[in-house]
Formats: C-alpha cells, sequence, structure tokens
C-alpha cells in the first residue's frame, strides 16, 4: 500500500475536518467593482508602510501552487485580504479587469455567462492570475495563444519601491515585458487588464492514439502551425504519452451543436478515457468541464491518494475532487512526513526524490527527450502542451526612456517567436538513490537540467531548481532582472530572481 493510498483511508474517514473550499459546480460570481478594489489597494499599501525598512517584503498568502521551499519569515506579510476578484467584465470589448489574486475559478465562473473565456486557462482552479503572469502558466489554447501574459493589456505592480506602477505595451515597457517569469522578484499584481475571447458551450474532442513518438511529434508540430487535422478545425491541443508506444493528443473543437456530453467528475477518469488500442476515439464535453478536465484528479496525481481506486472513489465526497484538496493532503504529508514513516522508512528505504516539474523543448528535439525520459525512470504519463508565443508579439517595442530592447519579447521566459515550444509535465517520485547510492538530494531532478540543457530547452520555476548562478543567467534573461531590480527594486526589499527561485529566499 503506497503513503496515501494509507494516509487516504484516515483522510477519506476525515475529510470534514478538512475545508475543502468551492465544489465542483458553477457559481454565481458578482463582480466587487472599483471602490472595493481601490479599498483592497490602500490596506495593501499600508501593510507594506508598515513592514520595517531594509526587511524583505512577502505575501500574506494561505496556499500557493509551487513545489519548492521557502525560507520561513516572522516579517508580517502583505495584506492582500480583498485582491481576489474580478473587478468587471465588459463583454462589449471582451476584456475582464481582475485583481491579482483572482483565481481563474472566479474569473471562469464570471465570463462564462457571457460567452468568454480567458485567451489562456492553466490547468487548476486555484491558479491565480497574478501567479500565471509572473510565474508559469500554460493549456491547451498555448498553440494558438501563446501564454498568459500575452493577452494581458495592463498591469498594476506593487513595487519594492512601494509603489503602485502601471504598465503596458506602451507604458513603463521594460516592466511590462520583464515581469512575466519574475516570480514575484520584481513585484506583485494588482489589477491586470485582459482580453477575453468568445467561446461556444461544448468542446468535441479526438483522442489520437499514436504508436511512435516520432510521428506523434511530427504530427504535433503540424496541427500547432495549421491548426487543423484532417479537415477539421482544432481550437484545443494537448497530449498524454503513457510510453514511447503508447501516446496520445488530444483535438478539441468548440461547437455549439447540443448532444449528450460525459462527465468526469464522478466514477469516470479523464485521462484513463484518452486511451484506447488505435485510431481516433471521440467525446463531448461542457465547456467549463473541458476547461477543468485535468483539476478533478489533478491531472493523474490523485492515483497516489487512492482516489482513482473504484472502491475510494464511491465514498469519495464529489466537492473534494479537485486539486485544492490534494493539496491540503499534501501540505499534511510535508508537515508530518506521512509517505516516509509509513512506507519507505519501514522498508529501510531512503526518502523518496520528488520530481515535479514542467521542461520545454522544441517539437524537433521531443521525440529525443522522450526516449530519454523514459529510458531513465518509470514516470508515467506525461503531459504535452505546445506552445507557439502569439503573433506579432515579436513587434512589441521599448520607449527610448526605459532599459534598452531585448532580442526576446519576454526576455525572462526564454521563448522564440516562430518556434513550437513543448511543454512537457512529469509530477511524481524515485527512490532516493535513483541516480546512485552516494547521490546527494535532487540528484536526479539536477539529471534532468542536464539532459533538458543540452537537447536546447529550459524549465519553469515553480519546482525546485539546481542551476549555478552561471547558468541561470544564461537561461533566463542575463543581467536583465539586474537591471530592473535596480529601478523598481533598489533596496532589495523582494529577493532577486535567483534567490528566490533556486536558493528558497
Amino acid at each position: 500500500m503506497s503513503l496515501v493510498d494509507t494516509a487516504l483511508n484516515v483522510a477519506g474517514r476525515a475529510t470534514d475536518l478538512i475545508k475543502p473550499g468551492r465544489g465542483l459546480d458553477p457559481v454565481r460570481v458578482q463582480p466587487v467593482g472599483w471602490y472595493r478594489h481601490e479599498q483592497a489597494v490602500e490596506r495593501l499599501l499600508s501593510s507594506f508602510s508598515a513592514v520595517p525598512a531594509g526587511e524583505r517584503v512577502r505575501l500574506a498568502k494561505k496556499t500557493s501552487n509551487l513545489f519548492r521551499g521557502r525560507a520561513n519569515s516572522d516579517v508580517p506579510g502583505l495584506d492582500v485580504e480583498g485582491l481576489g476578484s474580478v473587478i468587471e467584465v465588459d463583454p462589449v470589448t471582451a476584456t475582464a479587469q481582475v485583481q491579482g489574486m483572482c483565481t481563474y475559478e472566479e474569473l471562469v465562473d464570471a465570463t462564462l455567462p457571457y460567452g468568454l473565456a480567458p485567451f489562456v486557462v492553466p490547468q487548476l482552479k486555484t491558479i491565480t492570475l497574478g501567479g500565471a503572469v509572473t510565474g508559469m502558466g500554460v493549456e491547451s489554447t498555448s498553440f494558438r495563444n501563446g501564454l498568459p501574459h500575452e493577452s494581458v493589456l495592463e498591469m498594476d505592480i506593487l513595487t519594492g519601491t512601494g509603489e503602485i506602477v502601471t504598465c503596458s505595451p506602451t507604458e513603463n515597457t521594460d516592466l511590462f515585458r520583464g515581469f512575466p517569469n519574475s516570480y514575484g522578484s520584481l513585484g506583485y499584481a494588482v489589477r491586470l487588464k485582459i482580453e477575453l475571447e468568445q467561446v461556444k458551450p461544448f468542446v468535441e474532442l479526438r483522442h489520437v492514439r499514436f504508436h511512435d513518438a516520432t510521428e506523434l511529434s511530427r504530427v504535433l508540430e503540424e496541427v500547432s502551425v495549421s491548426r487543423t487535422y484532417e479537415g477539421e478545425q482544432v481550437d484545443y491541443l494537448d497530449g498524454v504519452v503513457f510510453s514511447l508506444t503508447e501516446g496520445y493528443l488530444v483535438l478539441g473543437r468548440q461547437t455549439d451543436e447540443e448532444g449528450p456530453v460525459s462527465d468526469y467528475t464522478r466514477d469516470q477518469i479523464y485521462y484513463r478515457s484518452i486511451q484506447h488500442p488505435d485510431g481516433i476515439l471521440r467525446d463531448r464535453l461542457t465547456i467549463r468541464d473541458y476547461i477543468w478536465r485535468w483539476d478533478i484528479d489533478w491531472f493523474w496525481c490523485s492515483r497516489a491518494f487512492g482516489a482513482q481506486d473504484p472502491k475510494i472513489r464511491r465514498l469519495w465526497p464529489r466537492d473534494l475532487l479537485r486539486s485544492s484538496f490534494y493539496w491540503k493532503l499534501i501540505g499534511l504529508d510535508r508537515k508530518y512526513d506521512i509517505e516516509h514513516n509509513l512506507t519507505t522508512k519501514r522498508a529501510g528505504e531512503p526518502h523518496r526524490e520528488r520530481v515535479v516539474q514542467d521542461i520545454e523543448v522544441t517539437s524537433e528535439r521531443l521525440p529525443e527527450w522522450l526516449e530519454w525520459f523514459f529510458a531513465a525512470c518509470d514516470i508515467q504519463p506525461v503531459w504535452l502542451c505546445p506552445i507557439r508565443l502569439r503573433e506579432g508579439v515579436e513587434e512589441l517595442g521599448n520607449t527610448g526612456e526605459q532599459l534598452a530592447a531585448e532580442p526576446s519579447p519576454w526576455p525572462l521566459y526564454p521563448l522564440q517567436p516562430g518556434t513550437t515550444w513543448i511543454n512537457v509535465g512529469f509530477w511524481s517520485a524515485v527512490p532516493g538513490d535513483h541516480v546512485s547510492p552516494e547521490a546527494e538530494p535532487g540528484a536526479f531532478n539536477r539529471v534532468i537540467e542536464e539532459k533538458v540543457h543540452e537537447l536546447g530547452g529550459h524549465k519553469s520555476l515553480y519546482s525546485e531548481a539546481f542551476y549555478s548562478r552561471e547558468q541561470f543567467e544564461e537561461l533566463y534573461g542575463g543581467d536583465y532582472p539586474a537591471k530592473l531590480k535596480q529601478v523598481y527594486d533598489p533596496a532589495g526589499r523582494f529577493p532577486g530572481l535567483y534567490e528566490k527561485t533556486v536558493r528558497g529566499a
């Protein structure tokens, strides 16, 4: 019995002791308006002023989607209460004004009644707008809509000087371009004005099976560029690979045609529904269920908690089939070291090494990456999500009064326009001595970093990273972050990008 099969047997009887938050179904979301937003900003600024000069500043935020540790601090955090809502939705201009701590779940429930949705909705409901823009966010629209920050029209950012700085493609452009992938090292988004796109009420899916990783990669590149497959439009595109001989592309098409839809919020499990022997398998979901299809079982990670066991799933409260609840179980494991105490320790084995990463390689290098990864460990499946920067983004300029322009439109996020990058997500663990009996902590994650670098790729920084400072600067903006710090956080009130994402400051 794995850790959390055991933990779940306990947790399943005690779920009423852990507040789950929102359930699975949509709720009516009323935008808070500008007056309440301005009140929340005043409280935020007051809390910043209350932090002693010279002390580091952090958010007083109870939850996180980060898989890396951070140093503890006794300094009071910034008051972000009241900054977690939609301010307004404008269906005429197809835009929304959103507070930085607003979750995508809240935003989606506010926009779908108008037939609108964000250009990119990251996979987990509790990811916030500010978190996706300053950090990482991809999904199955990223092959045509790029990354979340590319649909941002304007931002208000609390910088290290204690000021709210408004930035856009024409105002404080250096901050606008440098904020994505800065992970709070420059400040925090207080307000974001974003574009919305029209969506239809249903998504028709085609699960296309491949028996060869090279062929899958070739078709993934072709569909990413053409946005069609066998004569049908493709609005959504991602994939799941179980082995080198079993991979799937999932092609979604928006439709307003009425018809039966699947429900993966009960007994069925979405990623298992994709598997089939050959050819194409079709499915249909409502647009909201499609958007949150991965959240229900945290992709496939709910299996670690026993939630995919039919016997346990029948007893599992439906409202707790969501990533926010699995996060609570992870929190209990981190606090009490449940897995190690109940399983590996008793077996005389070392702690398991957590391998929770999203890496990116070009579509040409994807087969080589998959061949290496499946030979190097037994983690499966992995998620594939193609990314292409939005057309025209390379023309994003810089004002003469700001810092000099950089070769990339988003200097801290190393993607080039006109190239198909494939995000590969894998979230599991390996034995602590997987690399060698004498391996140092994080050994396999270090091997992954080396291989990704060898293939000309990079990885997201929401999880552990082990780069040297020189390697890090080569991959993530060179001296551009330091230049921005000189302007927007000269006193170092926030940790630097390297200190925060590698050193855990």
